[in-house]
């Protein structure tokens, strides 16, 4: 099946590696050009580099307010046009309630919340009908996840402001999706399996409780964010969709 993404232009933040990298290979494998962004100019470059010609490599940080402005004015510049987003951002400090610091809150609040919206409301400003914004989001939007009292706060607000968007922006035939990841073998998810001190078991016990038992690969990931953000996907809005292996056992 052809997607239509041949040179269509998509930013994607936090892409340097994990999720975010892996949609982006996917899409520019597809024709699609990416705009890639990533903490350090060194690894924005390199990771756009291994994508080849099709991809520009930008250092910024969501927590930045002028980020926004100056990855949309790149992704013009550079491939003339501008037909989506992806919004990934690294997930918070782990934690419980008693464990997590206000300085933690206020740091996820300004990266993964306010930097997201703030991006979300910058690309609405500028795209034409046709075209998406999307969110990477958790599982945690339905059910909290032990130790990530943080991610369990923010992502369903995130979430909620996903779906009112995606109806504001309906008439102008803008989409907004969620993507769920469930266990995505990361490097994330290997620091959080690490955490209990029996990582082995920990994924062992943790693949036992997901129909497909195993955690899902990245490529996996990418694959159905492609979808979700190509012209292939044009009547699905404002919907939260779990890459789960079925985890969640409910619609």
């Amino acid at each position: 099946m052809d997607l239509g993404l041949t040179d269509r232009t998509y930013l994607v933040t936090g892409a340097t590696r994990g999720l975010g990298f892996a949609t982006a290979r996917e899409l520019v494998a597809d024709g699609a050009n990416v705009v890639i962004t990533g903490r350090t100019e060194e690894n924005a470059a390199a990771a756009a580099a291994s994508l080849g010609d099709r991809a520009l490599g930008v250092a910024a940080d969501n927590a930045d307010p002028g980020a926004a402005a100056r990855l949309v004015t790149a992704a013009r510049e550079r491939f003339g046009r501008l037909d989506g987003v992806l919004i990934s951002v690294g997930g918070p400090a782990p934690g419980t309630s008693a464990d997590n610091t206000d300085d933690q809150w206020q740091s996820a609040f300004e990266s993964v919340f306010l930097g997201a919206v703030r991006l979300a409301r910058t690309a609405a400003a500028e795209l034409d009908e046709g075209g998406v914004i999307g969110f990477v989001l958790s599982g945690s939007v339905y059910e909290p996840i032990d130790n990530l009292t943080i991610s369990n706060g923010l992502r369903p607000g995130l979430a909620g402001f996903a779906k009112s968007l995606a109806n504001e922006l309906g008439p102008r035939g803008i989409r907004v999706v969620g993507i769920l990841p469930g266990r995505i073998a990361t490097d994330r998810m290997t620091q959080l399996d690490a955490l209990s001190g029996d990582p082995e078991g920990t994924r062992a016990r943790n693949s036992a409780s997901i129909p497909l038992g195993r955690y899902g690969t990245p490529a996996e990931f990418g694959r159905t964010a492609a979808f979700l953000l190509s012209p292939a996907a044009s009547y699905v809005t404002g919907v939260m969709v779990p890459v789960d292996g079925g985890a969640r056992h409910g619609f």
